[in-house]
């Protein structure tokens, strides 16, 4: 605590010249204020909040007063103190943090006071880590992933298959979505100040598509069951072979959810005419799906920042976007839908424990 009363009555007549003065540097003038409004008896934190800096600040410029006197602080070049820490406490610093997850300054700070006998306020330590190269920021989620060996050894298997591919044969990846009823907000360019929203939905209901797309002529057959399931899976693999009559094999790639190797697939499978050749993803690998990446546009073209009053009215833009958007405007987002495959590991990334 900062005790009032230090500044002698020769002293304040001179900090309070300086404020008077018009011309005066406006860095040096509110340096000359706070040194006032201390020895009035105003905390640092009062002062801090007045003058929208922080209270290590004013501590600081209290500290170079009372040890060099005005003169210091009285330069327009004036750059502040040097950090209280020592360049070895703060590398110890940076070694203890980096070897955990700190959630909030408060045991940064009670670590610094214990093991340096330093007292740091809250937005000192803020500075003092963004200086040393820290952030506040919380953990990406990461998804689990096959190992890179399987992963790269599916990216070979498909790109010979695709080198390969005949005439009378055709690939397509499979999948179900489950869009919600549901008002989505997504980020976007904004004027400042202009505070856009979007009107929300109170239903909880979804729309089901199990779908399929050939990114070789962008076909995307689908079914709109009531349940996703070994029957809506069996469902999709009909209609995909009902649209490719010409075609001898048609390879369909899709997960390894259970009712995709259920008894309805099996026993479509089974029959003595199926055309279709089923190719399994490694586990936990959606990056290499690339219809994922075509309900990602679906969300782009139809919840994204869209008030629907109904859940039909919902539904039927989903439904539209299936039936007419594909057809009509595939060429505009086909870049956005590719098969241009990559190994995910985690390599790259501090994964938390």
């Amino acid at each position: 605590m900062i005790r009032p009363g230090f500044l002698s009555a020769s002293d304040r007549i001179e900090l309070e010249a300086c404020v008077r003065r018009q011309r005066e540097d406006h860095g040096i003038a509110r340096r000359a204020n706070a040194i006032l409004l201390l020895d009035d008896g105003k905390s640092c934190q009062e002062i801090s909040d007045f003058l929208y800096l922080d209270d290590d600040t004013i501590r600081g410029w209290h500290k170079t007063y009372l040890q060099v006197g005005w003169d210091s602080l009285a330069l327009d070049g004036w750059k502040g103190g040097q950090s209280r820490m020592s360049q070895a406490q703060e590398a110890a610093l940076c070694a203890w943090l980096e070897d955990r997850f700190c959630r909030s300054t408060v045991e940064i700070r009670a670590h610094i006071c214990a093991e340096f006998g330093l007292d740091y306020s809250n937005s000192g330590c803020i500075k003092l880590l963004a200086r040393l190269g820290f952030e506040y920021r919380k953990p990406r989620p990461l998804p689990r992933v096959a190992s890179a060996e399987k992963q790269a050894t599916f990216i070979a298997l498909y790109e010979r298959l695709m080198r390969k591919l005949p005439a009378d044969e055709a690939v397509y990846f499979a999948d179900a979505v489950h869009p919600e009823y549901q008002t989505k907000p997504a980020f976007g360019w904004v004027k400042v100040g202009s505070n856009p929203a979007v009107l929300s939905t109170a239903g909880r209901g979804r729309v089901n598509i199990h779908g399929a797309v050939n990114l070789e002529t962008f076909d995307a057959p689908f079914v709109e069951p009531t349940t996703v399931d070994g029957v809506s899976a069996a469902q999709l693999l009909t209609k995909i072979e009902a649209r490719n009559p010409d075609k001898r094999i048609i390879h369909v790639i899709w997960d390894n959810a259970a009712y995709h190797k259920g008894p309805d697939v099996r026993a479509f499978l089974a029959r003595t005419a199926c055309r279709i050749h089923l190719i399994q993803l490694p586990t936990y690998c959606p990056h290499l799906n690339p219809i994922e990446r075509l309900w990602a546009v679906l969300h782009q073209y139809v919840t994204h920042n869209r008030y629907y009053p109904s859940q039909k009215q919902f539904a039927d833009a989903i439904l539209a976007f299936m039936r007419e958007t594909i057809p009509q405007e595939w060429k505009n987002f086909r870049d956005k839908v590719s098969d241009n495959f990559r190994v995910i590991t985690h390599e790259n990334f501090r994964v938390l424990e």
